[in-house]
């Protein structure tokens, strides 16, 4: 296989883009992800889209051929990828491929979503979709999955409640470095653990925001990677998993077994292990899915991430700093970006663009997760 590079990368600003569509988005992104590596449009061979819903949030379908035509990427060849919230990592794993393969010499990933239009109620029932039938005709949303399992989690594991609450204060103050972050505020213990209810013990910052948003990719054969850049990445592991749709058949609901399995094989892929890994970037859609994350591949023992968080291992100038972007909790979720805005972070990191929020680094990862952990992409980069 052809070793993959990332030489260009771009992301919109995360929040509310009042009066700009889901294919405002997309071009903003990708024009940007272009003129970051100083590449022409018609050089162009694959596009792919990563897309949830922008059928059912704004009747608007097809969006690869709208991007490819907006873009002026014509006649490259487009696809969408909707791989529900991991469509973004789902996106990056196809963009791999596609180079990989030898079937693409320049590849550009777009994700986007355009939510904040619909009410509260109405994009929830969206997400909700993601569930079971069975779970959804009954009302179980993936909030009250992540209430119940951060309840077990907490009692299982005799872990403090604060634990849970330092996620989002960290996150929350990473999220002030990031200047395209939807939420660039800090907040403290006691606003997190007075914060309203939503599915006990979860309270509102312990959740992420819904999100406007776009971010984007450029993908070349390493061998061809210095025609366009001094500076770039190259895939070192990337790979994917799928568990069970019914959150309840799972043997333990604390072990996240799809981010387990496809980090394993995206450290067996890259020749590394979690001790090797700089900077990390967590789906932590729920607080509680960041400290999950961390056990399941490998940074911490099932039970004990609480104690890494409580130790300030996971800061920006700890041992491990995750998130270093604001994670979904600050930066934001738009559902199809988010996954690619995630390799944004860890090519940044790499490449020595963070800015503010610049930690060395040489491998970074990045865990997209779809659902409650329905489907996984996990993707390591290390600096060229």
């Amino acid at each position: 296989m052809t070793d993959v590079a990332v030489i260009g990368a771009s992301m919109t600003q995360f929040g509310n883009r009042e009066g700009e569509w889901i294919r405002d988005l997309l071009a903003e992104a990708g024009q940007a992800c272009l003129a970051d590596a100083t590449v022409s449009p018609d050089d162009v061979e694959h596009l792919y889209v990563s897309n949830m819903a922008s059928g059912e949030f704004e009747g608007q379908t097809g969006v690869m051929n709208a991007l490819a035509h907006d873009m002026g990427v014509l006649p490259a060849y487009a696809q969408r990828v909707d791989q529900t919230s991991a469509s973004g990592g789902a996106g990056i794993y196809a963009a791999w491929q596609s180079i990989a393969s030898g079937a693409s010499d320049l590849t550009l990933l777009v994700g986007g979503e355009k939510m904040t239009h619909k009410t509260t109620g109405e994009a929830t029932d969206v997400i909700a979709s993601i569930t079971h039938p069975a779970e959804y005709k009954h009302g179980l949303t993936l909030p009250s999955f992540a209430g119940l399992t951060a309840r077990h989690y907490l009692e299982k594991f005799d872990a403090p409640r604060e634990a849970l609450a330092r996620v989002a204060v960290k996150n929350h103050e990473n999220g002030t470095r990031n200047p395209h972050a939807q939420f660039r505020k800090t907040v403290d213990m006691e606003t997190v653990l007075d914060s309203p209810m939503v599915a006990d013990p979860l309270r509102l910052y312990d959740f992420c925001p819904i999100t406007d948003g776009s971010a984007a990719m450029l993908f070349c054969p390493e061998e061809l990677a210095r025609e366009y850049t001094d500076e770039y990445a190259t895939v070192a592991g990337v790979a994917g998993a799928t568990d069970t749709h019914v959150v309840h058949e799972r043997a333990d609901p604390t072990h996240m077994g799809a981010v387990a399995e496809s980090g394993r094989e995206a450290f067996e892929m890259a020749d590394a292990d979690p001790e090797d890994v700089d900077v990390a970037e967590l789906h932590d859609m729920f607080t509680i899915l960041e400290l999950l994350q961390m056990e399941a591949l490998g940074f911490a023992e099932q039970g004990e991430a609480w104690k890494r968080v409580e130790a300030g291992e996971t800061a920006i100038d700890g041992d491990l700093p995750i998130n270093t972007s604001g994670g979904l909790k600050s930066k934001g979720h738009p559902l199809g970006a988010s996954g690619v805005a995630q390799g944004v972070e860890i090519y940044e990191q790499l490449v020595g663009e963070a800015g503010d929020r610049q930690v060395d680094a040489e491998l970074g990862l990045a865990c997209n997760v779809g659902g409650f952990g329905n489907c996984v992409t996990t993707t390591l980069m290390e600096v060229a």
